[in-house]
């Protein structure tokens, strides 16, 4: 028996005393995200998995556990893991039963998310509409768009079931990642005949995806009938606006991001973020600086994004020192950009003769990255003239980590 599978099956026990303390929701989710090694993500699941007040607060730590597993293509370990849970007694809750639906989704399981909805009468879990968008959602995550229109008209039918505004959002969404935005504005139209409600969410769904086909002239009439009709436009909508109409000039852009204050709406990070990337995209790095450092101020955080584009600029610009402490704090916030972005800060750090950071930030680094990436990591420092000393002890570890971020 493999050690993964007895982890399983303890995670599965009736019992009340675990080998591991017990930790809450949150700590999970904020570990499990900065955690790419699949048996620690388990690890770390299996101290929460039977201490959550509802399936909806725990399904996001599965989620991720369930993504780390997939990523190294371990479903046969995903397949035990969610398998397990059907013994536990929750399993007739219908909330419950769809968070296994929903993450055979997230792994590309499609197969055993429908064998999950097929299986709820034997496990005596009641069907209704939130078990279907469940599955929907499987068949969106596994990219199986196609199937999706199907399971719409097979499965109401089959089950006495009546789609639902979900429903709906999940069959747009489909369409629109299918490249079929014309079918979506149909199915908009389908849903006012039968009074079903048109959200902000369906709305924007099908603009993004007219945008990106090019139908320019078509998005903006759907935003003015948007407008027309009283709809609820949200951050989200303005947001999309915002990338396929004001791209590449930041004066407009700004204009727009005025617009959006004066309906009673306040930009969020990925509207700042935009900000950001049409000031670095038009050299004008001090506004875009300025804007990072103001992010705190206009109640929003930054995220992974943020931090990958203004470092990415920075970089290009040759402002390293600048780059190196934005980096800092990217890993202070566990928001580390991605490999090409970090590879051009070390090589420019080695460029400028900042030997002493360039080590640290590798050191960093490869704590930080998945494992999957250590060997391309361990090409740089080799090709950089970075190679480390011999390892120090764990102690040894945690104190030039603290040492780095105060630097």
């Amino acid at each position: 028996m493999s050690s993964f599978v007895r982890r399983v099956r303890h995670l599965c026990t009736n019992t009340t005393t675990t080998t591991t303390p017990s930790i809450s929701i949150s700590r999970a989710k904020s570990k499990l995200r900065s955690e790419y090694d699949p048996d620690k993500a388990l690890e770390i699941y299996s101290t929460v998995s039977k201490n959550y007040s509802s399936p909806v607060s725990s399904r996001y730590a599965q989620d991720l556990t369930v993504r780390r597993l997939a990523k190294s293509r371990r479903f046969s370990d995903i397949e035990t893991l969610i398998e397990s849970h059907k013994k536990d007694p929750k399993i007739t809750q219908e909330p419950f039963l769809c968070t296994l639906i929903r993450s055979y989704g997230q792994a590309g399981m499609f197969d055993h998310a429908m064998r999950t909805f097929e299986q709820m009468d034997e496990l005596g879990t009641p069907r209704s509409v939130i078990s279907f968008n469940a599955l929907l959602f499987a068949s969106n995550q596994s990219k199986l768009y196609d199937k999706i229109s199907s399971l719409f008209n097979e499965i109401p039918r089959k089950y006495n079931l009546s789609p639902d505004k979900i429903s709906y959002g999940l069959l747009i969404k489909s369409y629109c990642e299918s490249g079929f935005p014309d079918k979506a504005l149909e199915l908009l139209n389908e849903m006012e005949d039968k009074g079903v409600e048109v959200t902000a969410v369906a709305f924007t769904t099908v603009l993004n995806s007219l945008y990106k086909k090019g139908n320019c002239e078509e998005a903006q009439r759907l935003w003015s009938e948007m407008v027309r009709k009283g709809c609820d436009l949200d951050v989200a909508a303005y947001n999309v606006r915002i990338t396929n109409i004001y791209g590449g000039d930041p004066v407009r852009l700004k204009e727009l991001i005025d617009e959006m204050g004066n309906v009673g709406l306040k930009p969020d990070t990925i509207t700042y973020n935009f900000l950001m990337t049409c000031y670095c995209k038009n050299g004008m790095m001090d506004e875009a600086k300025k804007m990072y450092e103001g992010l705190e101020r206009n109640g929003c955080n930054p995220n992974a994004a943020t931090f990958r584009t203004l470092i990415y600029y920075l970089c290009r610009s040759g402002d390293y020192d600048k780059g190196y402490k934005v980096f800092k704090e990217s890993v202070r916030l566990h928001k580390v950009p991605n490999f090409s972005t970090m590879k051009l800060l070390v090589e420019g750090l080695v460029k400028k003769k900042k030997m002493k950071e360039a080590k640290g930030l590798i050191r960093t680094i490869k704590k930080k990255f998945p494992p999957n990436l250590l060997k391309a990591w361990k090409k740089v420092e080799e090709d950089l003239g970075l190679v480390s000393a011999p390892a120090a002890g764990p102690g040894d570890d945690n104190q030039k980590a603290t040492e780095f971020l105060r630097k």
